[in-house]
């Protein structure tokens, strides 16, 4: 709804506006509240079971810009946006992270991206800034590491650089002898700029940026994006693209987890598990490759469908060799659950407690590990998980033994859901042609990638373009919970539990 001035005019209702999972919604229908309604109505909701999906701005004259926030309810699958008018100069919002810890890290990305000031934020240090770089003040030195004094404290830094060639991060601790008392994390050494290539790329530009956020989910996060644009330009893909996507991304997750259970074999020095489930990544890498000519992924998803097909004379074979896989992984699994040598290291080490990882706002396997019920294929469905759910593997125990059985858990569940939908794959072409993306709108795409909850949250301007592109990896919310679960371990246990965990740096990064 436009006024006589040519501005737009908003909601000013104080609800929460709904929106699904591949939804969009007109611009003029989102409630813009005030700073203290903002607040409330974000508090009130995480009380009540909600919590924080997504919290990004919106562009427009520096008194129109607004800070928008994704809610989402995972036992009622309700998603609803909600929104306040960015801060004049001068002056600030009141912090939510005091009482509502799983906003912190979206509240430091807003100071260090938009310069949105917060008042009483715990520990408003830039989120992914480096010194040489112009941030927001935090006393006296705004990068400064949290640090523990008194008698045999000592400080351990590792990284940025490690060995191999894993991707850069620092790991500062605060230690008494062995023990771990803080772990702080500083990211931010793979910033790429993500977020603002997708406004600046052309279609096809903004497709391969969306597979390389982050390189080992590359079908989690092309399938949000894809979503996304089809939900701008209210395109609806046919039942076989929708299969062919979620038998791609289950065979995303079975690699990645299958990998993750070999490497934390090979960290307690559990060889046999670590060189038989490594060689089973490269199965299921191989079924992707079969799929589409990619071991990971690329180049199958295309906003509307997918590129390739699986066609009937090629059913036979895909399923033998998921056969095969399938029964090396039980025989092995089975194998690392009754090693002593396994369950020893595994069981009691790095454990983060329910109530504190709902408190943080854990998402994917590491949230489902210390009991939180949430998975987007059950919840919020998405391609074929709208016909066929999902259950959510849960655990409550928390530790990297809860973290390793989710993922062995999914695996089976994985492959039985990779089964079926081969051997019943729906009619349908395989993609839609691509409509032109509507002006004014709001978009929201989520997706379970196999490290957890995948958003990707976009607006377009009155001409129709993209003005607005937000991404929130399941590493943003859960790099916390890495800190927090080697409290009160061995430092000698970090690389065990970091595992556990296998947080990505650039999706954090973008």
């Amino acid at each position: 709804m436009m006024s006589g001035n040519g501005k737009m005019e908003r909601n000013s209702g104080d609800q929460p506006c709904p929106i699904g999972n591949g939804g969009a919604v007109p611009l003029d229908r989102l409630p813009v509240l005030s700073p203290a309604q903002f607040r409330r109505a974000i508090i009130e909701a995480c009380g009540v079971g909600g919590r924080l999906g997504a919290m990004a701005v919106l562009p427009g004259p520096a008194d129109e810009r607004i800070i928008l926030a994704l809610l989402a309810e995972d036992r009622q699958s309700r998603l609803a946006l909600v929104g306040t008018k960015m801060p004049a100069q001068g002056e600030h919002l009141t912090a939510l992270t005091a009482e509502l810890p799983q906003a912190q890290a979206f509240e430091r990305e807003l100071a260090e991206q938009h310069g949105v000031a917060f008042a009483d934020h715990p520990w408003p240090k830039p989120l992914r800034r480096h010194a040489e770089l112009e941030g927001p003040a935090v006393g006296d030195d705004p990068h400064a590491f949290y640090r523990v004094d008194g008698a045999g404290i000592h400080e351990v830094a590792v990284g940025p650089v490690h060995a191999g060639i894993i991707e850069p991060g620092h790991f500062r601790f605060q230690c008494h002898g062995e023990t771990v008392l803080h772990l702080e994390i500083q990211l931010g050494y793979q910033h790429r700029g993500a977020e603002d290539l997708m406004l600046r790329g052309t279609s096809a530009r903004r497709l391969a940026v969306a597979e390389t956020i982050a390189g080992d989910t590359s079908i989690g996060h092309g399938l949000a994006h894809c979503m996304l644009l089809e939900a701008v330009a209210g395109v609806e893909v046919s039942r076989r693209a929708d299969d062919l996507r979620a038998i791609a991304i289950e065979l995303e997750r079975l690699a990645n987890h299958v990998g993750d259970l070999g490497a934390l074999c090979s960290d307690v020095g559990y060889l046999p598990g670590a060189s038989w489930l490594g060689r089973l990544r490269g199965e299921f890498l191989n079924l992707s490759l079969e799929l589409c000519g990619s071991r990971f992924g690329r180049g199958l998803l295309v906003p509307g469908g997918v590129r390739f097909d699986l066609p009937p004379e090629m059913h036979k074979s895909f399923l033998g060799r998921l056969a095969a896989a399938e029964a090396d992984l039980d025989h092995i699994v089975d194998l690392v659950f009754s090693a002593p040598a396994v369950t020893s290291r595994f069981e009691g080490t790095g454990v983060v407690a329910s109530d504190l990882a709902e408190a943080i706002g854990l998402v994917g396997p590491a949230g489902r590990a210390s009991g939180c019920v949430r998975d987007v294929r059950h919840d919020y469905p998405f391609a074929s998980f709208r016909r066929f759910s999902i259950e959510p593997a849960t655990a409550t125990s928390g530790g990297v033994m809860a973290r390793a059985q989710i993922r062995s858990r999914e695996c089976r569940a994985s492959i039985d859901f990779v089964r079926a939908r081969v051997l019943d794959l729906a009619d349908g072409s395989l993609a839609m042609p691509m409509a032109a993306m509507r002006p004014s709108q709001v978009a929201v795409a989520m997706t379970e990638g196999w490290r957890g909850e995948i958003v990707h949250l976009a607006a377009t301007g009155t001409d129709g373009r993209l003005n607005a592109y937000k991404i929130v990896d399941p590493s943003f919310h859960n790099w916390l919970g890495l800190a927090l679960a080697l409290r009160g371990n061995q430092i000698s246990d970090f690389p065990l539990c970091n595992k556990s965990f296998n947080l990505s740096y650039a999706g954090h990064d973008l």
